[in-house]
């Protein structure tokens, strides 16, 4: 029997569904049916259809699919729509606290939107014992309930070390018949003003997000899958329906990160940036060492704590449209061919003695945008598919692909205006798109230290041949197309993670701290149906925040993907290590493999002004498909076994601790062994980090090989 995993991805239009073989990776089939907003039973509709759809066109038996999930924009959508449940914030403290608590807990109205908030009423409960009173928690309901709050959130000063009066809080107003959350169950950070904001937008989401969640489930189940359905995330992993009845803050921003966890997973892309372009914007995001890069995520303009992949969306894509003002080309978007119920250009078939005719897309927009209007009166819209079709610069076959004579017929009434070619006038369109996406990626590029000899940008989405092939050739950076890139989100969300991120704030963490917070996102990552033997966590000391992190990761329970193609060679990888160094061949050894692991050494010669000229030992760790996943400068390393560990990992600190004033600090650290990268990067000590090494290594034989690296 087929072992299938289904991925749908609910959009604002449409509804798309795909199938991906669990053993090879190949696509099944795919579906795509109307996003069904106004159904009885919402976009949970459009889902059962488009699942009926594609289980009956590809002889999928329900007994065959072995993981089932489904990204959504509908937490997105219902924040910046303002379609949110009123939330009432019961506050406890006392004593000297008191005061700080009723200001810092007190978070006002929340702006979403211009003209839109999520509003909240306030109470407060002084504790005066340690044990809040029951009868005292449901007068205060009853007080949040009757300003017309639909869902309590419970927060108390310290709630982080001692939740117990918000979880009875909590349990009481459910108890009444009212939705409630609280802080505890978002955050175990310090800064109550934060956590209580974050708790407030999580709760403002539950009424919508629960139902969604129960009608989408009971779908599923009526169809016969029985496998268990999950949700998208907003970090790129998935979480069961019963988390999202629980935290739905955790799916807002979702619907960016299914196509960067799609790439991650389907595309041996080691350091770039991913561009997918829709028809009306464009998500950019980082991908570093093979991970993406994770920041807080904002509402209103105010931190969250909430890690959310970090995307930058801007409003040029495929079908932007073309600005023209005082008879000039002026600019591109934000509004796009779609939102003006145009058809493109390029899409369309030529049109005879065409004239140009600027349009307002919207009511309040000003009548700035391109269209063409042909002698049957038929109207297209200059979109940037169709210039840079015109251009030549979308690859032949290509999803973006379209009728070249169209686009020039149509982009030569705007050059009439103008005073231009057709191709002059596509040339400025698509460099105001290049500078604008440009001017993102130069930032990211800045931000994250991303070396421009090794990346690449990967274009994703239906517009992926229109904005990645210029974009490159403008910036001077190699560019390509990702494989199945217009379905490419839906395949992110069949082939997601499971993922979890535990957060203390702890000065000074000690190695039984670290055990602790390591165990707690392994409980958390299995409970969200992670497979214990494939988990991966990351233990993370933020000194300067006092914030100790730990994140899990793992498929769900059964084989993890692997790559769909041909792994490469041996030669072939130190190929890939030697560009990722910018070296010859010749300069790049294999150090060390272990499991899935190949260690690459290279020397490269570095400039310095005023001094001699110095060497650097460039270290490069790739998987066995050939993915860069540590990209940093070699200080030391050993290849040891579990029985030796301790002995060769005293010898490695030895000689890469550097001294200062404040005493000895260690290196980065990465160990290898198996199937596992174990980055102790973020600990602060050599105990720590053997501490988290000989948890990994339990259970494992004595003489289980692994290397230690130790670089800068």
């Amino acid at each position: 029997m087929r072992r299938v995993r289904i991925g749908i991805d609910v959009g604002g239009t449409f509804t798309d569904a795909v199938a991906i073989d669990d053993a090879t990776g190949e696509i099944i089939g795919t579906a795509k049916r109307p996003t069904t907003h106004d159904a009885k039973e919402g976009v949970a509709d459009g889902i059962i259809r488009v699942l009926g759809e594609l289980l009956r066109a590809n002889s999928i038996a329900p007994e065959e699919v072995v993981f089932i999930a489904h990204g959504t924009t509908q937490a997105t959508n219902a924040l910046l729509e303002g379609d949110v449940a009123k939330v009432g914030v019961l506050a406890m403290g006392s004593g000297f606290l008191s005061g700080r608590v009723k200001s810092s807990a007190n978070v006002g109205d929340i702006p979403l939107a211009p003209e839109r908030a999520l509003k909240t009423e306030y109470a407060y409960l002084e504790t005066a014992d340690a044990e809040a009173s029951a009868e005292e928690i449901r007068a205060s309901v009853e007080e949040l309930r009757g300003k017309g709050a639909e869902v309590v959130v419970a927060t108390e000063a310290f709630g982080v070390d001692d939740s117990a009066n918000e979880e009875t809080a909590v349990r009481i107003a459910r108890e009444a018949g009212m939705f409630a959350t609280g802080g505890y169950e978002v955050s175990r950070l310090y800064g109550l003003r934060v956590r209580t904001r974050t708790a407030v937008v999580n709760g403002s989401l539950i009424p919508k997000m629960m139902e969604t969640a129960d009608m989408t489930e009971g779908c599923v189940k009526r169809s016969g899958v029985g496998a268990p359905l999950m949700i998208m995330r907003c970090d790129g992993g998935v979480m069961t329906t019963e988390e999202v009845r629980r935290r739905p803050i955790l799916t807002m921003l979702s619907g960016l990160a299914a196509g960067v966890a799609g790439v991650l997973m389907h595309e041996r892309l080691s350091d770039g940036i991913f561009l997918e372009s829709g028809g009306t914007s464009t998500d950019i995001s980082v991908v570093k060492d093979g991970r993406v890069m994770v920041r807080n995520a904002e509402v209103g303009g105010h931190k969250m704590y909430l890690s959310s992949l970090d995307v930058r969306t801007i409003g040029v894509a495929g079908g932007s449209m073309i600005r023209v003002e005082q008879g000039r080309v002026a600019g591109v978007g934000p509004r796009s061919a779609h939102i003006a119920g145009l058809s493109y250009e390029v899409f369309s078939e030529p049109l005879k003695d065409a004239r140009l005719e600027l349009v307002a897309p919207r009511a309040e927009d000003a009548s700035a945008y391109a269209a063409v209007v042909g002698a049957d009166g038929r109207r297209v819209a200059l979109t940037l598919a169709g210039a840079a079709n015109l251009l030549g610069s979308v690859p032949e076959g290509d999803y973006a692909s379209g009728d070249r004579e169209a686009a020039r017929v149509a982009w030569q009434a705007l050059g009439d205006v103008v005073g231009c070619t057709a191709e002059e006038a596509a040339r400025r369109a698509m460099d105001f798109a290049a500078e604008g996406v440009g001017n993102i990626v130069r930032r990211l590029i800045e931000e994250y230290k991303l070396s421009e000899a090794s990346l690449c940008l990967a274009g994703g989405g239906g517009s992926a041949g229109v904005i990645a092939p210029w974009l490159g050739k403008t910036l001077g950076l190699r560019w390509k197309i990702v494989k199945n890139a217009p379905i490419i989100s839906t395949i992110g969300v069949a082939m997601a993670m499971v993922r979890e991120t535990v957060e203390r704030t702890v000065a000074n963490p000690t190695e039984e701290d670290v055990r602790k917070i390591r165990r707690e996102a392994m409980e958390r990552v299995m409970r969200s149906g992670a497979d214990a033997s494939t988990v991966e966590i990351a233990i993370e000391i933020d000194r300067k925040a006092n914030i100790l992190r730990a994140t899990a990761m793992g498929a769900t329970e059964f084989r993890p993907m692997e790559g769909t193609s041909a792994l490469p060679s041996p030669q072939e990888l130190r190929e890939i290590a030697a560009q990722s160094m910018g070296l010859s061949l010749s300069e790049v050894e294999e150090a060390a493999a272990v499991g899935k692991w190949h260690i690459f050494e290279g020397r490269k010669k570095e400039k310095r002004w005023g001094i001699l000229p110095v060497w650097r030992r460039e270290v490069r760790v790739a998987d066995r498909e050939g993915v860069i996943r540590l990209r940093r400068e070699g200080l030391g390393a050993v290849v040891t076994t579990k029985a030796r560990l301790a002995e060769d990992f005293a010898l490695l600190l030895e000689e890469t601790v550097e001294y200062g004033t404040v005493g000895g600090v260690i290196p980065a650290l990465f160990a290898y062994c198996g199937e596992k990268q174990i980055d102790l990067s973020g600990l602060a000590s050599g105990e720590q980090a053997l501490a988290v090494l000989a948890v990994e290594l339990e259970g494992s034989p004595e003489e289980e090989k692994l290397v230690v690296l130790a670089v800068r």
